[in-house]
């Protein structure tokens, strides 16, 4: 497995990734694929970076979306990560994780942030980022919709 940018040719791919997952609704879909093609479409944009983790023959199995978080010193967001189902709890998740911290790294980064919802098909997505070094930092109540809170969780960069 290797971690190379996004390329055109991957676009199929990734969303046929996002909806496999089955972790994600069709609005995050479709939020998901905004910024792909952002990226995409513009290559002299700051705000969104996607690198995607390929196999075999170049074909992507997953991706990951951040940007620095605008208005803050050394703060990354990370926006979107998905692995292909079949291919999850391999490894391929952390990786991208790794790769992330070391791409963060070399823009001065010095955390990075990534929110997540209490809603329950999102346990296994909270579990993945305490297991990968993340903290929980803040929660807001009721930000998604009454009962589902935004969950904040934190990876200081050393």
């Amino acid at each position: 497995m290797k971690i190379r940018p996004l390329f055109e040719k991957d676009r199929a791919t990734l969303l046929s990734i996002l909806i496999k997952t089955r972790a994600f609704t069709s609005a995050e879909i479709d939020v998901a694929m905004e910024l792909i093609d952002i990226v995409l479409k513009d290559q002299i944009q700051k705000d969104y970076q996607i690198d995607c983790m390929v196999e075999n023959e170049d074909l992507a199995i997953g991706y990951i979306c951040y940007g620095p978080t605008p208005m803050a010193d050394g703060t990354f967001d990370l926006y979107w990560i998905a692995v292909d189902p079949d291919l999850q709890e391999k490894g391929a998740g952390s990786k991208l994780l790794d790769f992330l911290e070391g791409a963060v790294k070399a823009k001065g980064g010095r955390m990075i942030l990534a929110d997540t919802s209490t809603a329950p098909y999102y346990e296994k997505t909270k579990k993945f980022y305490v297991k990968n070094g993340f903290q929980e930092v803040a929660r807001i109540p009721d930000y998604y919709y009454p009962g589902n809170d935004r969950i904040t969780f934190c990876r200081r960069l050393t």
